[in-house]
């Protein structure tokens, strides 16, 4: 009866318990990390797309007017076609690490992208309005008018009443 029971394998109980939980958590997360991932960069990239396509309809818009008008020298019409360009550039398809545009920075493009707007909108003489697809509450704001609400702010009403003592010109511990 000695000869049937394994003291070895009552040694290693935990840890092949351990390998075997492993092996089945690092599955499972493997499947549900890609599946997560897609559904956060489906997201992320419609983000990313809905802010670019309103960059790209404000330069073609602008585009056209100028065009229209002659004013092809025109300094804003300069980064128009600048813009226009820095999108050209963005990539359509998800990039994979096997490609060589594996070497664009895609947060880099987008910060030249928002800059060239920027430079864009200040040679129009319009207000640049950068909308965040996540902000329902506020949709139509623009970066001049978060400056203006923090310029003129009023303090809030405080919860509890501060009573100012006669002696104000110092502090008494």
């Amino acid at each position: 009866m000695s000869e049937d029971f394994d003291l070895e394998s009552l040694v290693n109980l935990e840890q092949s318990f351990y390998n075997a939980g492993y092996s089945d958590g690092f599955t499972h997360g493997r499947i549900h990390g890609l599946i997560e991932g897609r559904a956060l960069g489906r997201e992320k990239g419609f983000e990313m797309w809905e802010e670019l396509g309103f960059y790209e309809g404000s330069a073609l818009m602008w585009h056209a007017v100028y065009v229209s008008q002659g004013k092809e020298d025109d300094r804003a019409f300069h980064h128009i076609k600048q813009l226009l360009e820095l999108i050209s550039q963005f990539p359509r398809v998800n990039p994979s690490s096997s490609d060589g545009s594996s070497d664009l920075d895609i947060s880099k493009l987008s910060r030249q992208i928002r800059s060239r707007y920027k430079v864009l909108c200040s040679s129009l003489g319009v207000r640049p309005s950068l909308r965040a697809s996540s902000d329902t509450q506020t949709k139509d704001r623009t970066l001049e008018d978060e400056d203006d609400d923090a310029a003129n702010s009023k303090p809030k009403k405080s919860v509890w009443n501060l009573e100012r003592s006669s002696q104000s010109e110092g502090m008494s511990f």
